[in-house]
């Protein structure tokens, strides 16, 4: 059985053991993203976790049918077949998934808009090393300003590429995650939300001449008022350069 596009499975036992038992999922709805061939999946259930995977490639889909029958009969697995960036996804407290590549971002941003009590994920390093990111720094990106605004984000370990099959090219490191309330208030998520996508899509421009084209979206009222009571050093900094209270200014500005 082939890898589907860039899915890499977890053929590491040990490392496998390592991310299920970063958190207690004993009697709890356990979300798995991408199960594969179900060797993560299995752990999961052996820790007592009732799990609702999500799966996109239609021969896995069928081979866990078949590999995990008892557990679906036993309503212990629940399996969804489609994309988890847009399949309708039954509740689920605590997301345990080794996330394909190419779309974490969009899973990511999708569980944080969803909720949950707490994750652990792995990603490409490079990933999760912007993830991690400190904010205010040339690191720092679009990802990093939403997972950190919106949740606690830790790095747990790191995989080498021998510990998938088939190796990926680079390391993979997984990264737990618990959602909280922002340390700064955010009166609209969707506003704060498009304001950092709008700000970090022209991140090498200054705050000002980004702010300036963004009537149409936000009211040419609310714009000027924005620009002309800003602090300058904030309408003087590129987008990188903020810290998370500027995101939430900026935003709450522009809530209306």
């Amino acid at each position: 059985m082939s890898a589907y596009r860039d899915q890499h499975f977890l053929a590491d036992r040990n490392a496998v053991e390592r991310i299920a038992s970063v958190l207690d999922l004993a009697d709890r709805r356990v979300l798995e993203i991408g199960p594969g061939r179900g060797v993560l999946t299995r752990a999961l259930l052996a820790r007592g976790a009732r799990v609702i995977a999500v799966e996109l490639d239609g021969s896995l889909v069928t081979f866990l049918k078949h590999e995990f029958a008892q557990a679906i009969d036993s309503g212990a697995l629940t399996l969804v077949p489609g994309d988890a960036t847009r399949v309708d996804i039954p509740p689920f407290d605590i997301v345990v998934a080794n996330l394909p590549y190419s779309a974490s971002s969009k899973i990511t941003f999708r569980l944080l808009d969803i909720g949950f009590e707490a994750a652990v994920l792995m990603y490409q390093k490079e990933f999760a090393d912007r993830m991690l990111a400190d904010i205010g720094t040339r690191d720092c990106g679009r990802l990093t300003v939403m997972v950190q605004t919106f949740a606690r984000a830790s790095r747990c370990f790191d995989l080498p590429p021998g510990a998938f099959s088939p190796p990926p090219a680079v390391y993979s490191t997984v990264v737990r995650i618990e959602p909280r309330p922002p340390l700064f208030p955010v009166n609209n998520r969707s506003v704060y939300a498009e304001v950092v996508k709008i700000l970090y899509a022209g991140r090498r421009k200054t705050v000002r001449s980004i702010l300036k084209n963004t009537g149409g979206i936000f009211g040419a009222d609310l714009v000027a008022s924005l620009l002309s009571g800003l602090d300058p050093a904030i309408l003087s900094s590129r987008p990188e350069e903020l810290y998370l209270e500027d995101y939430a200014t900026i935003a709450n500005a522009l809530s209306g």
